[in-house]
């Protein structure tokens, strides 16, 4: 009986949170002050590390937590600040048009997801680094991305350095 209780609250927990997540991000996509997206934005985040922790993966709930709710979106959140959004905004694109390219780009995604979640799974082999081994293990995480994948994260690293000289570059006032 007590186990039958358990599932339920995880069940409970697992509805709550998604449904708050899923308001969140429609929330960050509809907000108009860029500020208050990127605040909705963390709030999704939180929800998904939350999910992670239901599905017994701390490690990734906390990476979830300390890159993404907290070091991605402060950058954001300073491109945001030193940014004049209102004057570029104006500026550059009419708000029809950037209006039917999202819409486009956002059904375009939406089939992407509806295919992904339809297709079957690819076939081939089974490499080393299995789900089960990467949420659990902190270790072979650690190995695994400082070995292997050491090219790719190298790369994410000089994309985001490059990100935030350009960020600054772009607040600099032009004279």
């Amino acid at each position: 009986m007590a186990e039958n209780f358990g599932i339920l609250f995880q069940w409970l927990i697992f509805l709550g949170v998604a449904f708050v997540s899923i308001v969140a991000s429609l929330l960050v996509i509809t907000r108009k002050n860029p500020i208050h997206s990127a605040l909705f934005m963390v709030l999704t985040l939180l929800c998904v590390a939350v999910l992670y922790v239901l599905l017994h993966s701390p490690f990734i709930a906390i990476i979830q937590v300390i890159v993404y709710a907290g070091a991605i979106v402060m950058l954001i959140v300073f491109v945001i600040m030193l940014l004049d959004l209102e004057t570029e905004l104006r500026s550059k694109l009419k708000i029809v048009y950037s209006k039917v390219i999202g819409g486009f780009l956002a059904v375009l995604f939406l089939f992407g997801i509806l295919y992904t979640v339809v297709a079957k799974f690819p076939t081939g082999q089974t490499g080393s680094y299995t789900p089960e081994k990467m949420a659990t293990n902190v270790k072979a995480v650690g190995e695994a991305l400082f070995t292997d994948y050491v090219f790719p994260f190298e790369i994410a690293a000089i994309l985001l350095t490059v990100a935030i000289i350009g960020a600054v570059i772009l607040s600099k006032k032009r004279t």
